[in-house]
């Protein structure tokens, strides 16, 4: 099975793994970014402001998302998610922020939504095993710099890391962190399980849609 990502802006991705669809940090109707639409089947909320809280955009027609927005431990149709808890800088002012750790059918996921500080408690970095895909924040505006997110997900052990909530200059920083500034974007990732093999770190920077 494939799994397809896409960038919906900011820091939100769609995901779809065969019949299921996760929406990360969907952005809601009063976001001055465009709020997309996701038909999600799961929707992971990371932080309370209306860049990537719109649960409402997550859902399709009767298609109701299963809308996870804090800590604790969950299992929806086989998807295991654990929210951890961090701190956010974002809009100015600190806030929660959840991390996501997602598994599904030996794929697993790290989402750390808009984490404005690296020092995380170690019992989410342990709980943070494994990471095929890594999504990290790098845009500084009460995220994590460039610099510190490179590094701070290199730590983590990805096979891919995709960078969100970013602009050109902190794109371009984060490449030259990463020893490459010549990464085309791509509209979409189609990825399955044996592709990761022998990956480290590899950046992968999807194009907003």
């Amino acid at each position: 099975k494939n799994m397809i990502i896409t960038h919906q802006g900011v820091q939100s991705f769609k995901v779809q793994f065969g019949d299921i669809v996760l929406a990360f940090d969907p952005i809601s109707k009063k976001s001055k970014h465009k709020a997309g639409s996701y038909g999600a089947d799961i929707a992971l909320i990371s932080l309370n402001h209306e860049d990537m809280n719109g649960k409402d955009q997550a859902s399709r027609g009767d298609k109701e998302a299963f809308v996870i927005d804090g800590s604790g431990e969950y299992e929806i149709g086989g998807v295991f998610v654990k929210g951890l808890q961090s701190v956010s800088y974002y809009g100015g002012e600190e806030r929660i922020n959840t991390i996501y750790s997602v598994n599904l059918e030996n794929m697993n996921l790290c989402f750390l939504g808009a984490l404005g500080d690296p020092k995380i408690p170690s019992e989410a970095i342990e709980a943070i095993d494994g990471v095929d895909i890594l999504f990290v924040p790098i845009g500084n505006d009460g995220v994590l710099d460039p610099h510190e997110a490179y590094k701070f997900a290199v730590s983590l052990e990805p096979s891919i890391i995709i960078p969100m909530n970013y602009n050109d200059a902190s794109l371009k920083i984060f490449l030259k962190e990463g020893g490459s500034d010549l990464v085309k974007g791509i509209d979409k990732l189609t990825i399955k399980k044996k592709d990761l093999e022998g990956k480290k770190g590899e950046i992968v920077i999807l194009q907003k849609q």
